[in-house]
């Protein structure tokens, strides 16, 4: 109901005719019942006129009708009573139908229209992205602004968000959200609309940074014409990874790790089948010991724990985050993969061919990694035609004797279905999967999935790492690894500011007079001037900034 009228909607006319017709109907009835029973039963004879005043005098429940002193048989009294049954009924149907949305419509708020909001940041319109971008935002203290073109949509909103009713493709609409006096304005919907509302803001003369999400990579110089200041392409990215990710059981050189100084790395490593380490606790592993590197924290179905308990076992589904030099992390790799696997050389199914899945696919093919192509779509680049989830589809692309299986599909509900039936078919197979929102990811995990990452992720901390003074290292992993100041720190032993335990982050590494400290243990104090790296998931660095920075 854009207009804000209960009566605008085609639902609710439709309700309304039905209840006239309802209505009138029941009218039209008890008219011809009550003048064949006053004529069968009472031998009186009444015009229609006459009838009609009477069900409608009853109905209203205002009388019993002029003739009622004149009723004497059963008959006539048990049709009385029934029509006076109706005529609640009916009452009593307009208060849910019509009654009450009209109340409730009345005593609802319009959202507003205009903001005096400054040095803020406007995102138009909410998608997950958004989200995540506005969690960042919010842990530094920089002010936001939704502009949501759908007033009901802006409605529900508002109780959790700085919101304005607009159309950002308005020039005075923009101004109304106070456009002018703001640091960043983010356009997130499709890359057409991105482009007019960046061309919109253009019009505003003011220095307003522009940043603008696009869907195909192919279409950012336009928007750099249409005068972006930032072009975030996400989807690139977030195909790459997954690809040196389902990569990573055939050629374990593939395998990203996220460089902080010149020998000292972090690093997401996956526990293989049939490893060294599967079954074993990390106790047991002794993974310090054999290989140097440290455990920060596991991904384990979904669920991030840091620190992790020596007695937590270790599965196919585990996935390690670590620290280290560049040969300390690279022994733990070689413990994690799968003993049968070493000498094999299988391939990769990418399921779905859009922009994740056609860059996956590019870089598994840059990598000289074997792989198969399952599209519902038959084009250029696609193997094997057919639905993602119909096994007859899979077992043509080969998924019961493939190394991984990458399931990049724009539908965060085809995507589960779709591990599910791949689990079910191949086991063995390690499924890594692109979710679009992170609500889906334990779901994914639940379902199957060794490694999930979302896309509203990879976005939201792009567009962080974009318009804050937060250097996000590497949007494209699980947990986020960032650069940020920290001066409510500065004095402070690690040990007796807990951060690990008050916020879930773990310090990393410190920055000092342009050399990396990698000794922070529980007496390393930090100065002002220092940059630390923290790593956690993406709650527990919001929490970390909102605490110390």
């Amino acid at each position: 109901m854009a207009d804000g009228s209960a009566w605008s909607s085609t639902e609710a006319r439709r309700r309304l005719g039905i209840y006239l017709a309802v209505a009138l109907g029941a009218v039209g009835f008890y008219t011809v019942l009550y003048r064949w029973t006053l004529a069968t039963f009472e031998g009186i004879s009444v015009g229609w006129i006459e009838a009609m005043h009477v069900v409608v005098e009853t109905f209203t429940t205002t009388g019993y009708g002029e003739d009622a002193g004149l009723w004497n048989a059963p008959p006539t009294f048990l049709l009385s009573m029934a029509m006076q049954f109706t005529g609640v009924a009916l009452i009593f149907t307009t208060l849910p139908l019509f009654v009450v949305p009209l109340v409730e419509r009345a005593l609802e708020r319009d959202p507003p229209t205009e903001s005096s909001l400054t040095d803020h940041v406007i995102v138009t319109p909410l998608t997950a992205h958004g989200e995540i971008l506005i969690s960042e935002l919010r842990s530094k203290d920089i002010p936001h602004l939704v502009i949501e073109p759908d007033r009901e949509r802006a409605r529900e909103l508002r109780d959790d968000y700085e919101v304005v009713h607009g159309d950002p493709e308005s020039v005075a609409d923009l101004r109304a959200a106070n456009a002018d006096a703001a640091v960043a304005l983010v356009a997130d919907s499709d890359d057409r609309t991105n482009a007019s509302v960046i061309l919109t803001a253009e019009q505003l003369d003011a220095d307003v940074r522009l940043v603008s999400l696009v869907e195909e990579p192919e279409v950012a110089d336009y928007h750099r014409y249409a005068g972006a200041d930032d072009v975030v392409s996400p989807r690139q990215l977030l195909g790459e990874s997954l690809a040196r990710k389902a990569a990573s059981p055939i050629n374990p050189e593939s395998e990203e790790a996220v460089l902080i100084g010149d020998d000292f790395e972090v690093a997401e490593v996956l526990i293989h089948p049939d490893s060294e380490l599967e079954g074993r606790t990390i106790a047991d592993g002794e993974i310090g010991r054999r290989t140097g590197a440290d455990i920060i924290g596991i991904w384990s179905r979904g669920e991030f724990v840091t620190p992790p308990s020596p007695a937590t076992v270790l599965d196919e589904r585990t996935t390690l985050l670590v620290t280290g030099h560049e040969d300390q992390v690279a022994r733990l790799r070689e413990l994690a993969r799968s003993e049968a696997r070493r000498h094999r050389r299988g391939r990769v199914v990418v399921a779905g061919y859009g922009e994740v899945g056609s860059t996956a696919a590019d870089a598994l093919a840059d990598a000289g990694v074997p792989h198969v192509v399952l599209d519902s779509a038959e084009k250029p680049g696609v193997d094997v035609v057919g639905d993602v989830t119909d096994p007859e589809a899979l077992e043509r692309a080969g998924v019961a004797d493939a190394e991984s299986v990458l399931i990049a599909l724009d539908d965060d509900t085809t995507a589960i279905f779709a591990t599910l039936v791949v689990e079910r078919l191949a086991p063995e197979a390690e499924i890594i999967v692109r979710a679009n929102d992170a609500a889906s990811v334990k779901k994914i995990y639940r379902a199957g999935a060794e490694y999930v990452l979302a896309l509203s992720t990879v976005s939201g901390r792009m567009l962080a790492s974009n318009l804050t003074d937060e250097e996000v290292i590497a949007p494209q992993s699980q947990i986020e690894i960032v650069r940020v100041d920290a001066p409510r720190l500065v004095g402070t032993s690690l040990a007796k500011a807990d951060v690990r335990a008050r916020t879930g982050s773990t310090v990393l590494a410190v920055e000092r007079d342009d050399e990396l400290r990698t000794d922070v243990g529980p007496d390393f104090r930090i100065r002002s001037g220092d940059t630390l790296v923290v790593a956690g998931t993406d709650e527990a660095v919001n929490a970390f900034n909102e605490r110390y920075g």
